[in-house]
């Protein structure tokens, strides 16, 4: 049966995620924002049959809302796994977005189950989880953007098996697009030049440059009928930027493009 989550392969990640899941190896994504690392999961996830927790990692998110915690209900107090730890016991997939950002009380409660160990320690109950033979561990990070901001540690990155994401070349990118959203060639074609040339244009200082979710946003918008031009700014220009001259910069480009 084919998958419902599109995903195009570019190098051999299918591949690599399926020897990793048969090995029992966690596995770590690396590449920049809107190259398709969370929809690869979302589909092999799908391809393989297996339940998939996503965790989005940010400073506020503590080991304990992955874990579980304690909590009263009525007259007596009860234990509630966290998405970590049903993960763990159920034997499904486990994806860590942004793993840079988590806290370092998370980051040490994977040490166990990213090495030959694969088990989780629950702090607060004693308990130890051997993990499920089907259990699957995967994280993200965005090098690019972390520099200078938060790095993943050397230590953390070689628990994982890794393979690094980059923009699909402008073929690839280009059938994409039409999949995704019924576009025709034209336009995704000029969608596509349009944001090789942002993503070329690195005197903008952009934090982020053009993903191709936001082409694809661009190009939904177009379908759904309004114009081109139009559709562009608010789905590429305005969501890149709030500095107005680099805006107008990026308006003009649009306007040469359409």
């Amino acid at each position: 049966m084919e998958n419902k989550v599109y995903y195009k392969e570019t190098k051999s990640e299918k591949s690599i995620f399926e020897h990793c899941a048969s090995s029992k190896l966690p596995l770590l994504l690396k590449g920049p924002t809107g190259t398709g690392k969370s929809r690869f999961v979302e589909h092999m996830a799908e391809k393989m049959g297996q339940k998939l927790y996503t965790i989005a990692c940010h400073e506020e998110t503590s080991a304990t809302d992955l874990i579980g915690r304690y909590i009263i209900k009525g007259a007596e107090t009860k234990w509630i796994d966290g998405p970590m730890t049903r993960a763990v016991k159920e034997g499904a997939c486990l994806y860590l977005d942004e793993i840079a950002e988590a806290r370092p009380d998370i980051i040490v409660a994977l040490h166990s189950l990213t090495d030959y160990r694969r088990t989780l320690f629950i702090d607060k109950t004693g308990e130890t989880v051997e993990a499920h033979s089907d259990f699957m561990l995967i994280a993200s990070y965005n090098p690019g953007y972390q520099k200078g901001f938060k790095e993943l540690k050397p230590s953390t990155r070689q628990r994982f098996v890794s393979i690094s994401f980059a923009y699909p070349t402008s073929k690839i990118e280009t059938e994409i697009i039409g999949i995704e959203t019924g576009i025709s060639d034209e336009i995704a074609t000029k969608l596509v030049k349009l944001g090789k040339q942002i993503r070329n244009l690195t005197e903008l200082g952009l934090a982020e440059t053009v993903s191709t979710r936001l082409l694809v946003d661009a190009a939904i918008l177009i379908q759904s009928g309004l114009p081109q031009r139009l559709a562009t700014e608010v789905a590429v220009a305005e969501p890149l930027t709030d500095d107005l001259d680099t805006l107008e910069a990026l308006k003009d480009l649009i306007s040469l493009t359409f």
